[in-house]
């Protein structure tokens, strides 16, 4: 029998990126007790700390749920790891810690299809600034020009989530950068101005040299507060509801194992849904908040028949290998005991160098063809090469230009695989099954040729490895890039909010699950579409809207 707790006023589900962030503001009134649920264990895995540590964090049971996909057709029938962060921090302590807000189209967006202006660009922006501390405004002074005023509009300092510069360079990425410009590129000093078009080293979420997750940012300066108690190692069954005396459908708490025991927690305002973009749907089609014939299948008790886990959306980065000549990359650094104590020594003494690299330092955003109305394109180019992610450096030197579309067409699903909570939800992301999506990724293998061609890299005498030069026709480069392509770790949209009427939405405009009182989802499962760029900001972001709805009751 579950054991019964006191109630909390809002109980968390998820310590990562949104539920850190959650818990700080929550719990800034003394009046609220908070309580926030993380099913991994703390952020005290020393890789965690360590910018290059995500190659020993993901696919590690330690931080790692340690999923796969379903076999995918556009992948011509593999599986895939799908990492999602299990630890405090969630996915921003094993994710590559690159700053990016996306497009202000994104936003705009969101604001026409919820009907709501409060997600427009302007208000969006003022939800980063909030909670930013950025490099570019330290000392009051821009180290380019001396003067903040270009930067002070867009960006926000003195928050808890610390954007700096990478601490190293490279030089075979400065001439990519450079062919880029060639190639009509132009170059850009912020990403994240509202149009991310242009060439560039990504700004990063470090301090120091050292990762800054949301777990040290939002949660480690707020631990002692007597009102917010974290449960780690604590994972979710169920949520429970009770009918209250006008018929009103109200989210009471949750079920949790938590110490070896099934405990009963309840909740006297809201139980709020921040375990992610697979997570998430699947603790509310485990709690009978989901389609109802596929809750039925299981033998789930239906609650609220909505499309809950539909709608999933994920960049699908196309990872091009070229060999390269006469320059250094990571693969002839690393592959010497030599090499690797130089690098080790870097790091220890300096805090730079490859250890503090993020998995892609330059980034580029462009179109995959002229008509196209906006940056459809990112790049993250990298100074080595491997067969898989988690395996052996290549024994040549060599570069990595990945490439994804934006803006994919293609949508799949997370759904529960059963009726049990320990197992794991199948997902199926459905890449590259649209046409639209097929055209992009042979155009951007095209241009990725394109670049690689111009004068600026020439002196590398650049050799096409992957997918072949002798591939052309676009039938040959969309079936090869789902040969190359794994998941870039931005699974989004499986809650989605949207207007009232909305029969593809779960959620209404502020993030509460319609059809109950008292439950909120507030994840990047909620996006209607993916931004343009990576993900994780845009999920603070979220949370920074939603605490401050939550707390004023709306």
């Amino acid at each position: 029998m579950p054991l019964e707790n006191t109630a909390f006023d809002y109980i968390i589900i998820g310590g990562g990126s949104a539920g850190c962030l959650l818990a700080n503001r929550l719990s800034a009134d003394p009046s609220n007790h908070v309580l926030l649920l993380e099913a991994g264990q703390k952020d005290s895995y020393p890789w965690i700390h360590i910018p290059v540590g995500y190659l020993y964090c993901i696919g590690n049971p330690r931080t790692d749920w340690m999923y796969t996909t379903e076999p995918e057709k556009g992948l011509n029938g593999r599986s895939q790891r799908y990492p999602r962060g299990k630890t405090l921090g969630g996915c921003s302590s094993i994710n590559g810690m690159i700053y990016m807000r996306g497009q202000a189209r994104d936003y705009d967006n969101w604001a026409k299809i919820t009907g709501d202006d409060s997600w427009n660009w302007q208000n969006a922006l003022e939800a980063f600034k909030a909670h930013e501390d950025h490099y570019r405004l330290d000392k009051g002074a821009d180290p380019l020009t001396g003067s903040n005023s270009r930067f002070s509009d867009m960006h926000g300092h003195g928050g808890e989530w610390r954007i700096e510069k990478q601490r190293l360079r490279w030089d075979v990425l400065d001439s990519f950068s450079d062919a880029a410009v060639e190639m009509g590129i132009n170059k850009t000093e912020d990403f994240n101005s509202g149009d991310n078009a242009g060439v560039g080293y990504f700004d990063v979420n470090q301090r120091s040299g050292w990762r800054w997750s949301t777990s040290k940012a939002f949660l480690r300066p707020v631990q002692s507060r007597p009102n917010l108690t974290v449960w780690t190692e604590a994972q979710v069954e169920t949520l429970t509801f009770l009918t209250e005396a006008n018929g009103t459908l109200r989210c009471s708490g949750v079920v949790v194992q938590h110490q070896g025991q099934s405990k009963v927690v309840l909740a006297g305002r809201e139980v709020i849904l921040s375990a992610g973009a697979v997570n998430s749907p699947q603790i509310l089609q485990l709690s009978g908040i989901g389609p109802a014939a596929l809750l039925k299948f299981h033998g789930i008790k239906v609650v609220v028949d909505a499309p809950v886990g539909e709608n999933l959306q994920d960049h699908l980065q196309i990872r091009a290998v070229f060999k390269v000549n006469g320059t250094r990359t990571l693969n002839t650094l690393a592959n010497s005991l030599f090499g690797k104590a130089k690098i080790g020594a870097e790091y220890l003494f300096k805090r730079s160098g490859p250890m503090s690299m993020s998995p892609s330092q330059l980034g580029a955003f462009t179109r995959s063809d002229p008509s196209r109305p906006h940056a459809n394109l990112e790049y993250h180019v990298q100074p080595l090469s491997l067969e898989a992610f988690g395996e052996d450096l290549h024994d040549f030197p060599a570069v990595t230009i990945s490439v994804c579309n934006l803006n994919p067409s293609s949508r799949g699903h997370v759904r529960i695989g059963s009726a049990n909570f320990r197992d794991a939800p199948k997902i199926s992301p459905n890449y590259l099954t649209t046409e639209d999506d097929c055209k992009v990724a042979a155009d951007s293998l095209r241009q990725v040729r394109q670049i690689m061609g111009q004068p600026a890299m020439q002196s590398y005498q650049p050799e096409e490895f992957k997918p072949g030069i002798q591939h052309q026709s676009d039938a040959e480069l969309a079936k090869l890039a789902g040969d190359i392509a794994n998941t870039i770790f931005h699974p989004v949209g499986t809650v989605k909010m949207g207007q009232n009427n909305d029969a593809t939405a779960v959620l209404d405009p502020h993030l509460r699950v319609k059809g109950v009182v008292g439950l909120r989802v507030v994840d990047a499962s909620i996006m209607p579409k993916i931004t343009s760029g990576n993900t994780n900001s845009p999920t603070l972001m979220i949370a920074e809207k939603a605490a401050g709805w939550i707390l004023s009751g709306q």
